[in-house]
């Protein structure tokens, strides 16, 4: 009986495999990239932009002195104009001192024609 079992669950675990990748296989043919290294940088590079951003939030909101009485709204609007940007250059200077810059410079330009169709900019013809 145990015997059965254990083969059922491994034929299960075959099955599962052929049929659905895993998150990362996923997220690597998504991507375009065939090492783990690169994938390894990636997050990396991800992970201290978010936390750089952070700080430099934190940093620049208490210089112009926003507080905790200060409106959500224009908290969210001066992150916008501000903040969003931020990220986008310290994602490109994160990913130029860990030699990923042409793979982040990539989906940047790929998203910022997604951001000129959205608000009505020419049509591109790709």
């Amino acid at each position: 009986m145990e015997h059965n079992v254990a083969e059922a669950k491994e034929t299960n675990a075959n099955n599962d495999s052929t049929e659905k990748k895993h998150w990362y296989l996923k997220l690597k043919e998504r991507w375009g990239v065939s090492s783990d290294f690169q994938v390894f940088l990636i997050f990396v590079v991800f992970g201290l932009t978010g936390s750089t951003v952070v700080y430099v939030k934190g940093f620049f909101f208490q210089i112009i002195g926003f507080d905790a009485t200060t409106p959500g709204w224009i908290k969210t609007v001066t992150y916008l104009l501000f903040i969003f940007p931020a990220y986008q250059a310290l994602l490109l200077i994160y990913a130029f001192i860990f030699g990923q810059f042409d793979f982040f410079w990539a989906k940047m330009k790929k998203m910022g024609k997604g951001i000129q169709r959205l608000f009505g900019g020419k049509k591109s013809s790709k």
